[in-house]
């Protein structure tokens, strides 16, 4: 059995520790400056309390999972009580970019890192999320091997170190700020009072758009009338009340293929025009 380090359990903490503690792993956490929702999450999934030094040097494996703007202060307060001979792994679990995991490598050296992601709920009530992992092979699989017999599935991409976390963030960059879209234009037909007709139009689609990427070049081909457009789009929500600033932003990003007008382009050509300045030479 693995003692593994968690920091710090929230609510998907507290669940990965849960099963872990399940399998008959142990499962310490450092309660300073903790808050005493969080007390109590530990205490619920059968956390052990100690403080951060002995938490560190006891540990087979530490497990960052915590809100992303502290990820790397947590690294640093691990790098400053670590021992020396320690041999314990790190799995830079949060969602983060691929730069900020190299940076906590750097802070943690010569502690071997593993970049993970995590994508899906906890692992509560036959929820069954993907722990995605990226870094050098023995390492990566002593922590699928700990996680075997869990609710927690594992999933290796390979030896790039950010990998994991690359692949969580361009995920979120779709499915969360698609939730927030959602949110505005329900709110925009609803306060017109065409909410239902709105949900009614929204139910015959049954694909997600992040599957079609054949889109994508048709999306360039036609942003030089979809921009004007969005931008009225953004009038309606200003005209409700709504916040108008992610219509104003795709605007903006849709500028970027104006000179792929009615263009039969590839998926890899239209990226590319996507990522040009605007008036850069092509």
């Amino acid at each position: 059995m693995t003692t593994v380090g968690l920091l710090h359990p929230g609510s998907m903490g507290a669940a990965f520790g849960a099963q872990l503690r399940a399998r008959g792993h142990t499962v310490v956490w450092c309660p300073d400056g903790r808050s005493d929702a969080t007390r109590l999450r530990a205490e619920a999934a059968g956390l052990r309390p100690v403080a951060l030094a002995e938490l560190v040097a006891r540990s087979e494996v530490l497990l960052s999972l915590c809100p992303p703007a502290a990820a790397e202060e947590v690294a640093a307060a691990v790098a400053d009580v670590r021992p020396t001979s320690v041999e314990a792994i790190y799995v830079e679990a949060n969602a983060v970019t691929p730069s900020r995991v190299q940076h906590a490598a750097d802070m943690l050296a010569p502690m071997p890192v593993v970049d993970a992601a995590v994508v899906g709920s906890p692992p509560i009530g036959c929820k069954t999320p993907t722990l995605y992992l990226a870094g050098v092979h023995d390492r990566t699989d002593r922590i699928v091997q700990l996680f075997a017999g869990t609710d927690i599935r594992t999933h290796v991409l390979g030896g790039s170190l950010g990998a994991a976390s690359a692949l969580k963030l361009a995920y979120t960059s779709y499915q969360k700020v698609s939730r927030v879209l959602a949110a505005v234009a329900y709110g925009a037909a609803d306060a017109y009072g065409v909410g239902d007709e709105l949900l009614a139009i929204a139910a015959k689609r049954t694909r997600s758009y992040l599957v079609e990427t054949d889109y994508i070049p048709k999306t360039a081909a036609r942003a030089w009338r979809w921009g004007p457009e969005i931008e009225d789009a953004a009038g309606l929500l200003a005209d409700a009340g709504l916040p108008d600033s992610l219509m104003h932003a795709a605007a903006t990003t849709l500028a970027r293929w104006d000179g792929s007008k009615d263009q039969q382009l590839t998926i890899a050509e239209a990226l590319e025009a996507l990522r040009r300045e605007p008036d850069a030479p092509t």
